[in-house]
């Protein structure tokens, strides 16, 4: 098989003869016996990711992660002790509800992952017992001896032993654009790519051992809460106290004043279910599920759900550059030919692009040093692209692409220019060499070809003519400098520059000093890896919203700078180096590490340190990365934002949030859609505070001034329809609520803002006793009657009524209901057509009479609780004036 491709490949020359041969040697490699007990001693060739996720996984995490469920368990389980059973089924109701409805989300994010993550163990060929083999990559143990070719993964740490003109792309580790020639003896890593040549390998290491391994291992520590994770459990912790405290407070009171002991149970779990917010749980779960379902439409796969909210209190962006603020894909940018410039205009490898002078579009064969330019680079070449509809695909050096391409655009077919200019001899590029020959027919003229491409100063070197308008001038030293002039401008530009020349009647040899000297200049080209389009403008919304993006790459500082001041990342950009955050202390990275704007040259370690540094001046950052290289510094990051298309399995894994399009711009979405889903965290649990605090208060005010608990004002049954059906879906109405104008021209909340701050418990705590005062009035009318009954239901009523009307006014925190439109959001007002119904039913359906323990109402009873629903409405609203007047 392998003399069949030798004899079928081009060039055929003794060297690609002699390698056959010894490819085809029987002492290669390990027999199949001696393969299989490596594989018992070292395992299979796979990174360990843990076990896999299974259902009961996800759904346990919906209890491990949600302490309030615990507090509704505990509650349920009063219940059951006093042999409340209606009450123990309304809870854990609501209880299976949350963890479903959270687990149905998550499960299906999982589920995406996994899709994503899908791909079939690749096959290699591998030396066993003497005969080239194919062998999945899994079973590769060290020892075996692989056989690489151009688009080959490389499936393990191995050494080269032979190879042929070999160039690996190692950007999956580095983050550095340019493939790294390769020769015997030297190491090349698991997970790269061979991009141009062939070789024959041995492997040195697998699995958990290799360069990737090390790198995913990193990946095992314990990841950080987000940050709506660590609020939530906070508030869930005071909640919990608060229970206990009042619970225990009143138990006590009871006890001490001799009260019946059935009696005091029922007062102190209806007073524990009051402090309770057994909406909380709910309408967090919808609001989050909710959210993530908004976020993937937008091609933001969100992982885990309470990881939705970290996105919008984000301050910091760490990105890649290589991949995610550029495409990835080299392109010429610039020729200079002939004694003139030209600009070459499109991105990519697609071809559509003009080569432009002076923005004008040219006829490149009215040039002929422009025109041989551009063939010089499709001939002297070994990169395929080849297109799909509107996909590229690519083989080989990303460098030898982007000339394939602007042949493309010069409307060339770089296949066809082969056929016709048939190559018969190459002289291979090396990293000593600095440049590459091919040697071809040509059909114009009787003889061969020439054609050089390499460092501008060394083929520079070899010439002492260039075309000029058609004519071959002497190359003087006037000119070899204004070459190297503008060489440096190109090169201060962040452009790889090549160099172009040919000589005509070349002798067919493959030694170089037959053939690489007296040749004709023709041209440089410069050649970048271009920026995402959308990228300076996710750039620029990110700044109005007080967001910071810095750069984190493998590449060198000027290349980095050049690419930031293109996308705008910033105007002077400061630039430090990996090896120079080598040498720095802690102390020292943590002074200058919020002035930095590219961090360059960058090993995997020094991205996690930026991260880690930036947290420690208590910024919330974001990493974005596609490598493997980004993985642990993802994963540390507060929200790990992975690549959907370009990104490694060990990055996704390390992620919150995977960009399906692998687009910068959709962070700016994520972001926004995050703000929205933390500002109306903030309106449904001070909503739903408000009014638990209300029942609290109410409850133990009621008591401490009639001194008898049977006049408890609102029965058990009654605060858990209040505190679920009553404010679930007011509460679900304001967690969906469309986003503020210019919610993406403030800066980022404070990250150590509480869910309840100042402003929030101020109004929670005004509106409370402003229902308590209304709700105590509606009760002591019922009261006076000497009716029980009369009294709960009143006060059950004002309540319910106030929770309506105010769900309108919660829509903002900040502005009067006279600056925004309070009927805008369709889902309070679909809230409130179904919770009206339901209340009147436990008003006038006798079953749920008698259920509930409420008695029918008249219109003076109607009209005593309209009237606090009123009242309340207009104190919110001098409410967010105060707060507004004193800065809260």
């Amino acid at each position: 098989m392998c003399m069949d491709r030798c004899i079928l490949s081009k060039p055929l020359n003794i060297f690609n003869i002699l390698l056959c041969f010894l490819i085809m040697s029987p002492d290669k490699g390990l027999t199949s016996e001696e393969a299989e007990k490596r594989l018992e001693k070292y395992g299979l060739n796979e990174l360990e990711s843990g076990e896999e996720t299974t259902p009961l996984d996800v759904l346990l995490d919906q209890f491990k992660e949600n302490i309030l469920i615990w507090i509704l368990m505990f509650a349920a389980i009063a219940s059951a002790y006093a042999g409340e059973w209606a009450e123990f089924v309304f809870v854990v109701t609501i209880i299976v509800v949350v963890a479903v409805m959270g687990f149905i989300q998550e499960w299906k994010a999982e589920k995406a992952m996994q899709e994503l993550q899908k791909m079939a163990a690749p096959s290699v060929d591998v030396y066993r017992d003497g005969k080239v083999k194919e062998v999945s990559s899994e079973k590769i143990v060290p020892g075996d001896v692989v056989k690489l070719e151009m688009g080959s993964k490389v499936p393990a740490d191995a050494e080269v032993t032979q190879s042929n003109n070999l160039k690996v792309d190692e950007s999956i580790l580095t983050g550095e654009s340019e493939a790294v020639t390769k020769h015997d003896k030297d190491e090349i890593f698991s997970g790269t790519v061979v991009s141009r040549g062939r070789c024959e390998a041995e492997v040195t290491k697998t699995g958990m051992e290799t360069k990737l391994g090390e790198i995913a291992g990193e990946l095992q520590e314990e990841t950080m809460d987000t940050p709506l994770q660590r609020k939530t459990k906070d508030l869930a912790r005071k909640i919990g106290y608060l229970a206990v405290i009042v619970a225990v407070i009143l138990f006590s009171i009871g006890m001490l004043a001799g009260e019946d002991p059935d009696m005091i149970t029922t007062v102190t779990i209806a007073v524990a279910v009051a402090v309770v917010p057994e909406a909380l749980p709910l309408t967090m779960t919808v609001t989050l599920s909710l959210g993530m379902k908004g976020l993937a439409k937008q091609n933001a796969l969100v992982k885990k759900m309470l990881a939705v909210e970290g996105l919008g209190s984000t301050t910091v962006i760490c990105t890649d550059k290589t991949g995610t603020l550029t495409k990835n894909e080299m392109t010429v940018k610039r020729i200079y030919s002939g004694g003139k410039g030209y600009k070459v205009t499109g991105s990519g490898y697609s071809s559509d692009g003009q080569i432009l002078e002076d923005d004008e579009p040219v006829e490149t064969e009215n040039r002929d040093s422009l025109d041989l330019l551009i063939k010089a680079g499709a001939l002297c070449n070994n990169a395929v692209v080849q297109f799909e509809g509107d996909e590229e695909e690519v083989h080989g050096e990303p460098t030898e692409a982007s000339l394939v391409t602007l042949a493309e655009k010069a409307g060339y077919n770089s296949e066809d220019l082969r056929e016709r200019y048939e190559r018969e001899e190459e002289i291979l590029f090396t990293s000593d060499r600095k440049r590459m020959t091919t040697i071809h027919e040509d059909p114009d003229r009787d003889g061969s070809t020439a054609f050089m491409k390499g460092a501008p100063e060394i083929v520079v070197e070899r010439c002492n003519h260039y075309l000029e308008n058609g004519n071959i001038k002497e190359l003087t030293e006037e000119k070899r400098e204004e070459i190297l002039e503008k060489n440096k401008a190109y090169a201060q530009e962040a452009m790889r520059v090549l160099a172009f020349a040919y000589r005509e009647d070349s002798p067919v040899s493959p030694e170089s000093e037959k053939v690489e000297k007296e040749m004709t200049f023709l041209g440089l080209t410069g050649i970048i890896d271009p920026p995402r389009e959308e990228v300076p403008e996710a750039i620029r919304r990110c700044k109005r919203a007080g967001i910071q993006v810095k750069m984190v790459t493998g590449d060198n500082q000027d290349t980095a700078r050049a690419i930031a001041e293109t996308i705008e990342l910033s105007d002077d950009p400061r630039v430090i180096t990996g090896d120079e955050m080598d040498d720095m202390s802690v102390e020292e990275l943590s002074e200058v590490i919020e002035d930095v704007d590219i961090y360059a040259r960058t090993h995997p370690k020094n991205k996690s340190q930026i991260v880690k540094a930036l947290q420690d001046h208590g910024e919330i950052v974001a990493m974005t990365g596609d490598g493997v290289n980004d993985a642990p510094a993802v994963n540390h990051a507060d929200i790990g934002i992975g690549m959907g298309i370009k990104g490694t399995d060990v990055t996704k894994e390390a992620s919150d949030m995977i960009l399906q399009d692998d687009n910068f711009g959709t962070i700016e979405k994520a972001i926004s859609g995050g703000r929205k889903i933390y500002d109306n965290i903030e309106k449904f649990v001070t909503f739903l505070l408000s009014r638990n605090f209300t029942e609290v208060i109410l409850i133990a005010s009621i008591l401490a001034i009639i001194g008898d608990f049977k006049w408890l004002p609102l029965g058990a049954m009654q605060i858990l329809f209040l505190n679920m059906i009553g404010q679930t879906g007011p509460g679900m109405g304001l967690g969906v609520d469309p986003p503020d104008e210019g919610i993406m021209d403030r800066p980022p909340r404070d990250p150590n803002r509480e869910l309840l701050n100042q402003r929030n418990l101020f109004m929670i705590s005004a509106m409370a006793l402003t229902m308590v005062l209304m709700a105590a009035t509606a009760f002591y009318y019922g009261w006076r009657r000497d009716n029980i009954e009369l009294a709960r239901t009143m006060a059950f009523t004002s309540i319910a009524v106030m929770i309506i009307i105010n769900a309108y006014n919660f829509r903002s925190l900040e502005k009067t209901i006279g600056q925004f439109n309070p009927f805008k959001n369709k889902w309070i007002i679909l809230a409130s057509l179904i919770t009206i119904p339901l209340v009147l039913l436990t008003l006038y359906y006798p079953p749920l009479m008698e259920l509930f323990g409420t008695v029918r109402l008249g219109t003076r009873e109607w009209m005593i609780a309209g009237g606090s629903g009123l009242a309340t409405l207009m104190l919110l609203e001098v409410v967010k004036r105060i707060t507004k007047a004193l800065d809260l």
